[in-house]
């Protein structure tokens, strides 16, 4: 039974067909699965020779434009889909299929930090794809600009970020604390990440608008909530913070 599209054109006639190089069978089963001739040559030219295998590969997200890069991967459609739901990319799922690994969901952390677009349109769009270019144009590794981008990073303060050889994950967690490229990258020489920073001034209670502030100026969180409780504001923190500004070290 051939399955009905009311948005799509009637398909074409068999012949057409069988003048692009289809048997009548083949021809058949494609436009059952709702294939056009143009669909069908594409899906073949990339290695998807038949309409049982393209539908799947199709319910995947995959387009002939981009299954080559699961197909050399080894995946399934299944593992396909797998993948792309659980927020994967298709570069990173099929490097992670290569890699052994098997489909698993995000961390909360990845999660957290990770924000706009869907899985794979790191790319879609001509903001993502010029802040790509304007990091690889600053000297920036590849990998580490694409990690960068697709964190959702495209503001065109990731420059800065990137050069100093900062995690996309931890820079994320820094710029949403208020440090600087700077302060984030003394924090990391000093044997502090991220992640340690923003759990010691939570444990010591120090509000969140205030870490900034007083971590780059040169205060523990132990230092910041004994100081604070016994009535030092922060402001005298930030006058601190300003004056170690210039300073390069």
């Amino acid at each position: 039974m051939t399955t009905s599209y009311a948005d799509e054109p009637s398909p074409e006639p068999l012949h057409e067909w069988r003048q692009r190089g289809f048997t009548i069978a083949e021809a058949r089963q494609w436009i059952d699965n709702g294939f056009s001739i143009d669909d069908a040559q594409r899906w073949r030219k990339s290695g998807v020779y038949t309409a049982a295998d393209a539908r799947p590969w199709r319910t995947a997200g995959a387009t002939p434009y981009t299954v080559d890069l699961w197909l050399r991967a080894g995946m399934t459609p299944r593992e396909a889909v797998q993948w792309r739901e659980l927020g994967y990319s298709p570069e990173e799922a099929a490097d992670r299929h290569l890699a052994g690994e098997r489909p698993h969901p995000r961390g909360w952390l990845w999660r957290l930090l990770h924000r706009g677009g869907e899985a794979g349109e790191a790319f879609a769009d001509e903001e993502r794809s010029g802040s790509m270019r304007e990091l690889l144009g600053a000297g920036v590794p590849a990998s580490r600009a694409r990690a960068y981008v697709e964190a959702g990073w495209t503001d065109g303060t990731a420059v800065e970020w990137a050069k100093r050889g900062i995690e996309a994950g931890q820079a994320r967690i820094f710029d949403a604390l208020g440090l600087s490229a700077r302060e984030a990258e003394r924090v990391l020489i000093s044997g502090q990440d991220a992640v340690a920073l923003m759990t010691e001034f939570w444990r010591a209670g120090v509000p969140i608008d205030e870490v900034a502030a007083w971590r780059a100026a040169g205060f523990t969180a132990q230092e910041a909530a004994r100081m604070g409780a016994e009535g030092t504001d922060v402001e005298q923190a930030k006058v601190l913070r300003a004056l170690t500004e210039g300073d390069d070290s």
